[in-house]
């Protein structure tokens, strides 16, 4: 039975890594793939993120397309180390910390000078800031993007799953919030058996997994 929801829990974890979601911040809607139609702006069409709450980081790759004016769209842009676009006319402008919907806003602002009533959308296409580690005793340690909403029993299917001296019982989840580090505990066992699912946690951007 355990070796059965082991294998169960690996391939979902599979099925759910590779189907990577862009976001989309448009004048009206929220633009969302595979779907035939689009959901209102603001609402929360994945657990990993909604267009709302997603922070731009350094890393990510942007579409920005203004309506009717090619010469102010690019496809592919890059969010460099220092948080910031180079667009046309506006120079360097800061996106990270930002979403979509208010780097839309921003470039809509600026773009007023030279074009009148601009329509912008943002559109992330690819989370490059969205990433998470794992260390230790893990048949693949390293750097993850994190593309879809994750759970450390998922992290560990992706990271090839144990080896044969790892500590099962004492693993540590290392996070950053509000500037502060915080380290929540984890029993991979009591989770496998139905124990405790509330150590399953969702993972976030830059956190650190440790199997001792």
């Amino acid at each position: 039975m355990k070796k059965l929801l082991f294998l169960f829990s690996f391939c979902l974890a599979l099925i759910l890594a590779f189907n990577t979601p862009q976001l989309y911040a448009g004048d009206e809607k929220v633009s969302v793939p595979g779907k035939s139609e689009p959901a209102e702006t603001g609402k929360e069409w994945s657990p990993w993120t909604s267009v709302e709450s997603y922070k731009i980081g350094s890393g990510d790759v942007l579409e920005i397309m203004t309506w009717k004016e090619p010469d102010f769209s690019r496809e592919d842009v890059l969010v460099r180390t220092d948080g910031r676009i180079t667009f046309p006319l506006l120079g360097d402008v800061l996106v990270a910390g930002q979403t979509p919907l208010q780097v839309k806003k921003d470039i809509e602002t600026g773009l007023k000078d030279f074009v009148e009533g601009p329509v912008v959308t943002v559109t992330v296409k690819s989370p490059g800031s969205q990433k998470f580690y794992i260390l230790g005793e893990v048949a693949n340690t390293g750097e993850y993007n994190l593309l879809k909403d994750l759970t450390v029993l998922q992290a560990f299917a992706l990271a090839g799953g144990f080896t044969d001296w790892a500590s099962k019982k004492e693993i540590i989840l290392m996070r950053n919030e509000d500037g502060k580090e915080k380290i929540y505990r984890v029993n991979y066992k009591n989770i496998v058996q139905g124990k405790d699912f509330s150590q399953n946690i969702h993972i976030k951007a830059n956190d650190t997994i440790i199997v001792p």
